[in-house]
């Protein structure tokens, strides 16, 4: 299993579920016919910034960082109502121009928000393309970003 795939799943298990340790992650995906070690398991954590929050048990459990999304959707959200001019999708591509030399930047900050629905970004100089999972994705993305310029 590819290392973006595995970390996905992570994701969606730390919003699912309450895991305390590295070994909890390690069986729910052996469950999921996954096997991994926990030193893989220390890598992803590391990797993917998790951090430890307090229960109300007084225990301490897993959970994604959100300062970082928050501040990258901030500068995302910066980036689409300053040089946003059109987009349209294609089966699962989704093509954004931008104003000239906003290209690479709005394409990093699309890619550290991980989205579900994209499977990799490229980025030129005034042109995006966001390759998504599927049909649905790519028109879902667009539906993402497009509310990100209207919202306020």
């Amino acid at each position: 299993m590819r290392k973006q795939d595995r970390q996905r799943i992570i994701k969606k298990m730390i919003q699912d579920n309450a895991i305390y340790r590295q070994e909890d992650f390690v069986s729910l995906l052996s469950a999921k016919g996954i096997e991994v070690t926990q030193a893989t398991i220390s890598r992803d954590v590391k990797e993917m910034r998790l951090i430890k929050v307090p229960t109300p048990d007084g225990s301490y459990r897993y959970s994604l960082p959100t300062t970082k999304k928050d501040n990258t959707e901030k500068k995302l959200r910066k980036v689409l109502r300053d040089a946003y001019l059109v987009s349209d999708c294609h089966r699962d591509l989704c093509m954004v121009k931008v104003l000239p030399g906003n290209g690479p930047a709005l394409s990093s900050l699309i890619s550290q928000m991980n989205y579900d629905e994209v499977f990799a970004t490229l980025g030129d100089d005034d042109t995006i393309m966001l390759f998504a999972r599927s049909n649905e994705d790519a028109l879902q993305i667009e539906r993402k970003l497009l509310a990100l310029i209207d919202d306020k």
